[in-house]
């Protein structure tokens, strides 16, 4: 059912139960975990005006992947990292589609009942309506 599994990862504490949950489903299904990690590039700047700044996020986002995955070496999960660079929600969405993912599961903030409209802008929002893969959110 769930071949290719993606999790988008800013490696703060929020990722954790979406990789859980991940874990559950690809054990159960015999899936792949796909890792994904988006450095952000500034709008309206060239690359190379950053390149130093990029290339040191990516070496630390490296190190942070790798201690992720080795933390769940035991496990039978196959988990592929990935790093790029680019707009979060563009460069997910992309991923998606160059890696056949059939399941999203990212973490969700919680709505504010106060000011919904403030949750709309959301990554996760965002991916949900223009994925065409089913996402599973996580609170």
């Amino acid at each position: 059912m769930f071949r290719n599994i993606l999790i988008p990862t800013d490696f703060s504490k929020n990722y954790i139960r979406p990789l859980e949950i991940a874990l559950n489903l690809a054990e159960k299904y015999k899936s792949a975990i796909h890792l994904l990690h988006v450095v952000e590039v500034i709008a309206d700047t060239e690359f190379a005006d950053y390149e130093g700044f990029y290339s040191k996020l990516e070496n630390r986002a490296k190190k942070k992947m790798s201690a992720l995955i080795a933390s769940y070496s035991g496990k039978e999960v196959p988990i592929i990292p990935a790093i790029v660079y680019g707009n979060r929600v563009q460069e997910i969405l992309k991923f998606i589609k160059e890696n056949r993912i059939d399941l999203v599961i990212m973490n969700s903030h919680k709505l504010d009942r106060r000011d919904p409209i403030q949750s709309w802008g959301t990554i996760s929002y965002k991916v949900a309506l223009f994925s065409d893969c089913p996402i599973m959110l996580a609170k």
